[in-house]
């Protein structure tokens, strides 16, 4: 596990996870086995492709993706969602927060799902534009986020950054990315309000 500055990481929502991370796992693990936009973009990858999972939580869309055959890295700033994540087979674990990701053409995938609404809206271009480059030609990059505006904590205290789908898209392009697949629904969430949201599978 290499350590990080966290910097730019909003402490109440991480402190949120810390606590709930075992319920975190509860609620998801049997969804993500499960999750079509997951298998689709595990197809989208090569055969032994290093991934990034960003905001990987207890690691179970790695999990996924080790036993599919790919050599995923599962990124979070808690660090007792990485403990957890740690367990499974196959899958290497960081500790670092979005303002950490740097390089160029490494990864041959980055899926970030329903991470980066947790970032401020002023940084998220940023963001976009470090995965734009961290990811080799035409790797898929997928992000799911919840559907709203503006800026609010949720019952719980967590942080998050809401986006219309209009709004998105044109991030997304000018980051460099080409959107492929918009998909559109509502789920619970560990604050136990259903919440609309949206997916969007892309490639550089």
């Amino acid at each position: 596990m290499t350590g990080s500055s966290l910097t730019g990481t909003d402490r109440e929502t991480l402190d949120v996870y810390a606590a709930r991370a075992q319920d975190y796992v509860e609620q998801n693990e049997r969804a993500m086995e499960n999750d079509p936009q997951l298998a689709a973009f595990i197809a989208a990858c090569p055969k032994g492709g290093k991934v990034l999972d960003l905001g990987c939580g207890p690691g179970v869309s790695s999990a996924v993706m080790a036993k599919a055959g790919l050599a995923p890295i599962a990124m979070d700033a808690s660090d007792e969602m990485l403990k957890l994540a740690a367990r499974h087979r196959g899958v290497t674990t960081l500790l670092a927060s979005f303002d950490d990701i740097d390089g160029e053409d490494i990864y041959d995938g980055v899926w970030a799902n329903f991470s980066l609404l947790h970032a401020p809206r002023a940084a998220f271009p940023g963001h976009l534009a470090r995965i734009r480059r961290v990811l080799r030609s035409h790797a898929p990059f997928y992000i799911a986020l919840k559907l709203g505006t503006g800026e609010a904590r949720d019952p719980i205290g967590r942080l998050y950054t809401y986006y219309e789908e209009e709004e998105l898209l044109q991030l997304l392009h000018a980051a460099g990315f080409t959107p492929q697949n918009t998909v559109h629904g509502e789920s619970t969430g560990l604050d136990g309000t259903v919440a609309q949201w949206i997916s969007v599978a892309c490639h550089g």
